[in-house]
């Protein structure tokens, strides 16, 4: 009875406390759990071997943070928030699509911000030092692992508990700008955040449009895995050799930069194109429709 009684004071609590801020703290909270979980696995066991567990535990996170586990109630705030919708074809392909373009639009603004900027090489390697000091094989698999561990645990927290509620409150400007700003602090702890801050934030816009417009978490985590491998293979790691180009002040304005500059923009055109073809994705999902009651108040 004692037990009961203190639940529901926590519970009438929580209730009381902003959207906003319930949105904020459960978004960081599920994203957290699966990073922290590939933390301790990869601490624990050997690499690579620490990937198969993390298989299984990918797949237990899924089912429940989707609504796959769980009574019905909670199942249908979970498929809410983890935007569990049936995609049609047409909304595939443009997710997809869009899920290319951004990781081109983000890895060119990388190219451009340090052709201009000198790339501060030590300060982007210093988190993941682990990776040079493993066989190749072994790196890659690791490298691969983590970015599907972020791009799934990322896009489940903060474009799914934490925006879903809050375009539902607020709309959908002001979710993806709230989520986008938490989004950027949250990776202020890493030593190669604080260059490109801007960087962060725009990536999270974009990722919010299209799990906004798609309705689907899917093509986010398709676009935030590949980016990830990206920047952990080039930007955040020697594996391929990094990044050596030298600012256009020291080369002289050449074909290279004006080239990505290009690619940079008509990635972002095609990006809002794809964007514009399509309805907001959040009205498939109807679940006031279904009887169940949530209170965003």
């Amino acid at each position: 009875m004692e037990k009961n009684t203190i639940s529901k004071r926590i519970s009438a609590v929580w209730t009381k406390l902003p959207v906003v801020v319930r949105s904020i703290l459960t978004g960081f909270a599920v994203s957290s759990i699966g990073i922290a979980v590939w933390s301790i696995l990869l601490s624990a066991i050997p690499a690579p071997w620490s990937i198969f567990p993390m298989f299984v535990a990918l797949w237990a996170y899924l089912k429940f943070f989707s609504g796959s586990w769980g009574s019905r109630m909670s199942a249908e705030i979970k498929k809410l928030n983890f935007r569990g919708i049936k995609l049609s074809s047409t909304v595939w392909k443009c997710g997809i699509a869009a899920a290319i373009a951004f990781v081109i639009i983000v890895q060119a603004s990388f190219v451009i911000t340090f052709r201009l900027f000198d790339f501060p090489v030590e300060k982007f390697t210093a988190d993941y030092k682990m990776l040079d000091s493993m066989p190749l094989w072994v790196a890659w698999a690791i490298l691969v692992m983590g970015s599907i561990v972020a791009g799934i645990c990322e896009e489940t927290g903060f474009r799914g508990y934490m925006q879903t509620p809050l375009e539902r409150k607020y709309g959908p400007v002001i979710a993806i700008t709230i989520t986008s700003i938490i989004f950027m602090l949250v990776h202020v702890s890493h030593t190669w955040a604080l260059p490109i801050l801007p960087h962060i934030f725009f990536a999270s816009v974009l990722l919010g449009i299209v799990a906004f417009k798609t309705g689907s978490l899917i093509p986010g985590i398709i676009g935030h895995s590949i980016l990830d491998i990206f920047d952990y293979s080039i930007w955040w790691s020697d594996i391929t050799g990094g990044f050596q180009q030298r600012t256009i002040f020291k080369t002289g304005l050449d074909l290279q930069f004006i080239v990505w500059c290009l690619v940079f923009i008509l990635a972002l055109f095609l990006f809002f194109r794809l964007m514009k073809r399509l309805k907001n994705g959040n009205s498939n999902l109807g679940i006031r429709d279904k009887g169940i009651q949530i209170d965003y108040a």
